[in-house]
């Protein structure tokens, strides 16, 4: 017997743990615009090494055994009528929607087009760049650049790599000062050239770059990991302006509800809740959401349960592969400074599958 239609809009790390934790408990109908869920945590080695190019395509054809996936572009809510509204124009009727659209990554973290394929051939185009490059530049010394750097460097040994960061020092979202110390010590023994402070546009001429100070660097081939975009345009042209905020996210409550709304729902990296935008996070926040969607269907009117609080992730553990086998791990300890481990834990953790058959399995599919 199933409790109600839930709409998920959006196939990424939270939409996926949502629509799976409740398939079998209410109508699931995931809504994606791609039709493979697209593993992006592999995407940086994938964007260099013809080996990955599919790795990070995993089918979404098992993840669901009673609800239903359709690939399409949600282009509105309708609040009052209780319906998703497809760019086709088809109308999905739901008693929750969740808007798990997620965020816009820069290149080579993107998923292009819609279909594998096309995803595909976009990775191979990058791959070629790379290895015809004589200098590559990587702007951003966050953990996307760091990791792209170090891809980078060990498939192309004899090219130029620089990276580009507009603070003082890498890695510095981590708490304390000694991952970033660590990435720059392993980048410069691998003849990795880092700038720090330096904010990078491009320059006058194809192939130049300048920072704020108005070096000049050449480079004929850039990469720019320096943040993410929401994907929520489509609910401002749509009418839904209100309900994000200046940054284009979608303001929640504690519930990860859209403030005033019982039955909407925005988790992952759409939402606005004040946490760092990583895969652990969004999973968690998928959970407590399935356990709100499920009370929400289930106790209706005056005999409604209280909805479960959503916790923040205050400290998370940072994994930043150094190619398969090597890396950092930043590992909080409570009530003290921050852990930091080497090659073995974070090759064993993250570095050398990327997390791939994890995910693999959390989409009904083997490891391997």
């Amino acid at each position: 017997m199933y409790d109600g239609d839930v709409v998920v809009i959006g196939g990424g790390y939270a939409g996926v743990r949502l629509a799976r934790r409740l398939d079998g408990t209410a109508r699931v109908t995931l809504v994606d615009r791609k039709e493979v869920f697209f593993h992006r945590v592999a995407s940086l080695r994938a964007g260099v090494h013809p080996a990955w190019t599919h790795t990070p395509f995993i089918p979404y054809d098992r993840l669901l055994r009673h609800g239903r996936l359709v690939t399409g572009k949600a282009v509105g809510i309708d609040t009052a009528e209780r319906q998703v509204v497809l760019a086709t124009g088809e109308r999905l009727p739901y008693d929750v929607v969740v808007i798990a659209t997620g965020a816009d990554y820069p290149e080579p973290a993107r998923f292009t087009g819609t279909t594998a394929e096309e995803a595909a051939t976009s990775f191979a185009e990058h791959q070629r760049d790379v290895a015809t490059a004589e200098h590559v530049l990587v702007v951003g010394g966050g953990p996307g650049g760091v990791e792209l750097s170090a891809e980078i460097r060990l498939a192309r040994p004899d090219a130029r790599v620089t990276l580009a960061h507009s603070g003082s020092a890498l890695l510095d979202s981590a708490g304390n000062a000694r991952p970033g110390r660590k990435a720059l010590a392993w980048l410069e023994s691998h003849d990795v050239e880092v700038l720090l402070d330096s904010f990078m546009s491009p320059g006058t001429d194809f192939g130049t770059y300048r920072d704020a100070r108005g070096t000049v660097v050449e480079a004929d081939l850039s990469f720019w990991a320096t943040g993410t975009t929401p994907n929520t345009l489509w609910l401002r042209l749509a009418g839904h302006g209100d309900w994000l905020n200046a940054a284009g996210r979608v303001k929640v409550d504690r519930t990860l509800r859209v403030e005033g709304r019982l039955d909407v729902f925005a988790v992952g990296d759409v939402n606005d809740v004040s946490e760092l935008k990583v895969t652990p996070a969004a999973l968690a926040q998928a959970d407590t959401t399935a356990h709100n969607i499920r009370t929400y269907l289930q106790s209706p009117g005056r005999h409604r349960k209280d909805p479960r609080l959503y916790r923040p992730i205050r400290r998370t553990p940072l994994i930043v592969p150094f190619g398969s086998a090597d890396g950092l791990t930043v590992l909080p300890v409570p009530g003290g400074e921050s852990a930091v481990l080497g090659s073995r834990t974070t090759t064993l953790a993250k570095a050398k599958s990327l997390m791939t058959p994890y995910m693999r399995r959390q989409l009904g599919y083997t490891a391997a």
